[in-house]
This record gives structure tokens, sequence and C-alpha cells, in this order.
């Protein structure tokens, strides 16, 4: 694929997923982006054990890596530097943190106008501006968590949803203030936010209330706005998913199936009718559906054009054929050094798909060679080098 940010100088200061989402989505397009990670340990993220163990390997691709001691002068000096050449300058600490070690919004577009800063926080301004955020609390206050459990028990998605969506939003803003740059020759700050992330998904929850004025149910219980939309389970003990959202495709279930009589049933003939008559619907498409294996369905559903899917796990998303056909997976060397393969992003731009062209780097990996590209002298960056105020480790982890 053409590297469409080609050019674009990217200074990045994050850890965990928010950030490094924004990040990776700029490296992916081609932008040059050094993660600027504490000396002498590197990111945190990258020693993360459980749910937390994929992080880094996930989201750092396509990045150098400068492994810097931010609390000397001189180590802020030396990213200063960078942040003087920079185009984009991405960062999601807390709230005041930038500002105190002097790389705060107004400090570095003082020093360098055209620069666009991105911040990614937990709120935007506001009463809550201040508190600390993940993407389970947001999810809690948000109305995610209650939409996604049963009744009574919250429930977090079962992935990092506003922490990559946040990121996301913060390349677009990033993209769009690239384009508002070439008019004006100025930079600006954007903020993306956890919060108001998830406030945004919940927009279509909130409209119905708005219309209706009744009490919200959880996903796990709502009443759906399709009359089939449903799991079923296979005569080999699978699952899948099923949906049946028009009446074009309701008439090609019944004669794919066999359903005739549910075809003749004047009270099934439209979608809302299939709403209404759901209690006595669904039993009698899970008998049927269930004395097929679920190879048997997916290949019925497959053919007369019904929206299908087999319940999968993570692990197997690495064997799925369209995948490895499409380019959706990317080769990559996880930090202990083992070959394989993660998400591409999930567009392609002239029928090619963005790829990796680099690993996640080592600790400090580009140290030496990024700092020379900001014009420091090998003197220079020789004296850093044996302060231990730029380290360079040549393990992944």
């Amino acid at each position: 694929m053409s590297a469409p940010l080609a050019g674009l100088r990217v200074v990045e200061l994050t850890h965990m997923v928010m950030g490094p989402t924004c990040g990776l989505v700029l490296g992916d397009l081609g932008a040059d982006v050094v993660k600027v990670e504490p000396a002498p340990e590197g990111d945190n993220t990258r020693r993360l054990l459980g749910s937390g163990m994929g992080f880094f390997a996930m989201y750092n691709r396509n990045k150098k890596s400068l492994a810097i001691d931010l609390k000397t002068e001189r180590g802020k000096a030396a990213l200063l530097r960078l942040a003087d050449r920079a185009d984009i300058f991405v960062e999601n600490f807390r709230p005041g943190a930038m500002d105190r070690m002097g790389f705060g919004y107004e400090a570095l577009s003082a020093r360098n106008p055209r620069l666009i800063y991105v911040s990614h926080k937990g709120f935007q301004d506001g009463p809550y501006q201040d508190r600390t955020a993940l993407d389970e609390v947001v999810q809690m206050m948000g109305g995610l968590a209650y939409m996604t459990g049963p009744p009574g028990q919250p429930l977090r998605a079962g992935a990092s949803l506003n922490d990559v969506m946040g990121g996301m939003f913060g390349a677009i803003g990033v993209l769009s203030a690239v384009i508002e740059r070439a008019r004006t020759g100025r930079g600006q700050r954007i903020v993306s936010s956890l919060y108001e992330n998830t406030v945004f998904l919940m927009g279509q929850h909130m409209a119905m209330h708005a219309m209706t004025g009744k009490p919200l149910n959880p996903m796990s219980v709502r009443t759906p706005a399709w009359g089939v939309y449903d799991i079923f389970p296979t005569a080999d003990g699978q699952q899948i998913f099923i949906g049946i959202v028009t009446d074009t495709q309701w008439q090609q279930a019944c004669s794919a199936f066999g359903l005739d009589a549910l075809a003749a049933d004047a009270t099934l003939r439209t979608n809302n009718d299939r709403v209404r008559g759901r209690e006595r619907l669904i039993p009698a498409l899970t008998e049927r559906f269930g004395a097929m294996t679920r190879a048997e369905l997916a290949a019925a559903c497959e053919a007369c054009g019904l929206p299908f899917a087999p319940i999968a796990r993570p692990d197997e998303l690495f064997d799925d054929p369209h995948l490895a056909a499409s380019g959706g997976l990317v080769p990559v060397t996880l930090p202990d050094g083992k070959p394989s393969r993660l998400p591409a992003l999930p567009l392609a731009m002239d029928g090619a798909r963005p790829t990796q062209r680099h690993d996640a780097p080592a600790i400090g990996a580009d140290g030496p060679a990024v700092l020379a590209e900001a014009g420091m002298s090998a003197e220079e960056i020789d004296a850093l080098l044996a302060d231990g105020i730029v380290v360079v480790r040549p393990e992944r982890r």
C-alpha cells in the first residue's frame, strides 16, 4: 500500500492502549512515529501480564523507540528538539502531567506553531476532567456495561473498546487538523476522551429512550428490532447467530429451511409481525436449526443470503480463511521473538491493505538515529548514552 502520511513526523508519549492506538493508525498509514519511553526500563505496558499481555505487541508496530530520562534537564532538552521538528505530538497522561514536565501544548506550540497536539484523556473539560479514567470506568458510568450484561449484572465489553475507539478518534482529529493546517499554517490541540466516546456509543439507546420515555433494557433481554436476531444451538453442540432483517430474507429462509407452515402464517408476514410473534417463532426456529450442524447451517445461510455468524473465539481468527486471503492479519514478531500475525487496520486504499513495515521496537532501539535526525551531533548523543540519559537495550521486552 502507498504511505499516504509519509513525511509526517510524530512524537508519541503514551502507554497502555488509547494513545498507542492513535500512533498505530498514523504509523500504519505511513507516518514516522517515534515512541518516547522512560529510561532505562521502557514503557511499563511491555511488562503487563494477564489480559494486558498483548497490549504492547498489538499497538506499537511501525514505531521507533527512544528511551530517555525526562527527569533530567538534558533529557528534556533532547525531547524538545524532537518536538521542534515534529508535525504531531501524541500523549495520554493525566491532565496537567505534560504541563508540569514542560511538554504541554502551550509550551510546545510556542516553539513550533505548526504542531498538532493530540491529548487522549478520560473526560473533556468539565466537572469530571481531573478524574482518573480507565476503559472499564467509563463503560460503567457511560451505560455500556449496563447495556451489555444481564439485568443487575453490568458487564464490560470483551475488548478495550473505548481505548481503541478513543485512539481512532484522536487520529481522525489529527488528520482533520493536518488538512486545516494546510490552509492556515498553524497547528492546534485536539482532545479525545474516553467518557464522551462511551456516551457517543450510547447515542442510539438515548435516542430510543427520548422517543419512548420507557426504561431501557440491557441488550441481553431487549426486544430486538428484528423478528429473528438470535443465537441458536446446533446439532453438533456448537452455536450460530442468524439474523433475518427483511421480509425478503424471511421468505428466503422459509424456502431454504422448509418452513412452509411459518411462511403461510399471515401473522408472521412482516418484520414487525415477527417481532410481536417471537414467543412462538423462536422456539420453532430453534427446533429446526437445532437439527443441523453448524457447518450445515452456515452453508445454507450463505447460499440463500442470510446474515449469519458462527460463534468464534479470538484464537480461532488466526485460521480464518477470509482474513488470510484479504490481508487482514499482518506478520509480526512478538516480544519473546516468536513469529505470529496480528490484525491489520480494517481498511483498504486502492485495493491494498496497510501492513507492518517494522515490528514493535526494542527499548530505545532507534534512539541514537532519532536524535541524529533531530540535529544532535554524534558527540552529544554519545554523552547522553554514556550518562544513561538515553538507553538502548537489545531485548524486546
